[in-house]
């Protein structure tokens, strides 16, 4: 059985339809994607995250090793290989585990 979606409007005016309690506008989350970088390539939960962290940057995201990244809430596993190369594009790799 389908959940029902209730009709919403956000603080902007955006109209949108959700079947859950979260009050995300979706055309808002649009409006905040980055058009380039690294960052662009992310879905927003991985983005919003790396942003909290400050991690803004491939360089940024240099300073890290993959199991700390791994370890941020909303950063899965398909996230590393566009990590990777954006990484690799820069010359750059993930810090080594010391």
């Amino acid at each position: 059985m389908a959940t029902k979606k209730t009709k919403r409007t956000c603080k902007y005016g955006h109209i949108f339809y959700k079947s859950t309690d979260c009050p995300t506008c979706p055309n808002c989350e649009k409006l905040k994607e980055p058009p380039s970088g690294f960052l662009a390539l992310l879905s927003n939960p991985a983005r919003n995250t790396l942003l909290y962290h400050g991690i803004d940057t491939v360089q940024k995201l240099s300073t890290y090793t993959e199991k700390e990244i791994l370890n941020l809430h909303g950063i899965g596993k398909t996230s590393l290989p566009k990590f990777k190369k954006a990484l690799e594009s820069e010359g750059l790799t993930f810090k080594q585990k010391e």
